[in-house]
């Protein structure tokens, strides 16, 4: 994260010029939020995190993982509709391409301060099947908060799905390399979330879920699972207190629908709903 972003943002070029080498994809690979991604065969340990996986409202089957992931200036913040920036999962890059880079977040996609828009979109390959359920993590829709604080990225009149958890009363219950936490959310600036729930360089872009009231959260007497509406991907460790960042999925859903509508042919991602997809 902070101090690590050299290991974090890849060339897009390089990235380009190294996709041409991987395999065709086969049929049959499940793709799940927490799923750890590359996007360079020659760099296996600079990786991201996969944060919520779905549909948009144009039928196209995407991924969500955190924009400062990648750099290119020729590529950021616009459509890219060549598939010309793979995407591998880290675990089986023989596979082939699970899917390809359709957006990320220009200059704001820093991970560093409190930066709205850090976020990336995948389109997934027709090959891979789309799963709700991560190693700990099932996602059971969007976060929406009837009447909640808007997301600085709304159109006017907001959506519920566009609206912030307030800090204090909710916990956020996060998945990464070191398995899965849970912590109060002790901060909300401008749709960035702040909360003990630890990750470290690796886990940008991975799952955020709100810890729903009443439910049970992750412990050995349940395998250490949960379940719980997406809430937002990891972004950073952050010169604060909690020092660990969240994007909010209200700004990243607010942005999609606010490009949406400034877009004669669409974006994708836009009118994202995570899969049902056991």
């Amino acid at each position: 994260m902070t101090k690590r972003l050299t290991t974090l943002l890849l060339s897009l070029a390089l990235v380009l010029s190294l996709g041409a080498v991987a395999a065709q994809a086969q049929p049959g690979k499940r793709v799940f939020n927490a799923m750890q991604i590359l996007f360079s065969l020659s760099q296996p340990d600079a990786f991201c995190t996969i944060g919520a996986v779905g549909t948009d409202k144009y039928g196209h089957h995407i991924a969500i993982s955190a924009g400062h992931c990648v750099s290119g200036a020729g590529y950021a913040d616009r459509e890219i509709h060549e598939d010309i920036a793979p995407v591998y999962d880290r675990a089986d890059p023989g596979f082939g391409p699970i899917g390809h880079i359709r957006y990320f977040k220009g200059p704001e996609g820093s991970q560093t301060g409190h930066l709205t828009k850090d976020y990336m979109i995948i389109e997934l390959v027709p090959e891979v099947t789309m799963s709700a359920q991560g190693p700990y993590l099932r996602q059971t829709g969007e976060l929406a908060v009837p009447g909640g604080e808007v997301s600085p990225n709304a159109l006017s009149p907001a959506l519920d799905t566009e609206r912030l958890l307030a800090p204090g009363s909710n916990e956020l219950i996060v998945s990464g390399q070191t398995g899965v936490w849970y912590g109060t959310l002790w901060d909300n600036q401008d749709g960035i979330y702040q909360a003990v729930a630890p990750h470290q360089a690796g886990d940008s872009g991975g799952p955020a879920i709100q810890h729903v009231p009443g439910s049970a959260l992750p412990s050995s007497d349940n395998g250490f699972q949960a379940s719980g509406p997406w809430a937002g991907i990891t972004k950073a460790i952050i010169l604060s207190w909690p020092p660990f960042a969240y994007t909010s999925s209200a700004n990243i859903l607010a942005d999609l629908r606010a490009r949406d509508a400034a877009a004669p042919a669409g974006v994708y991602g836009a009118g994202f709903d995570v899969t049902t997809n056991p």
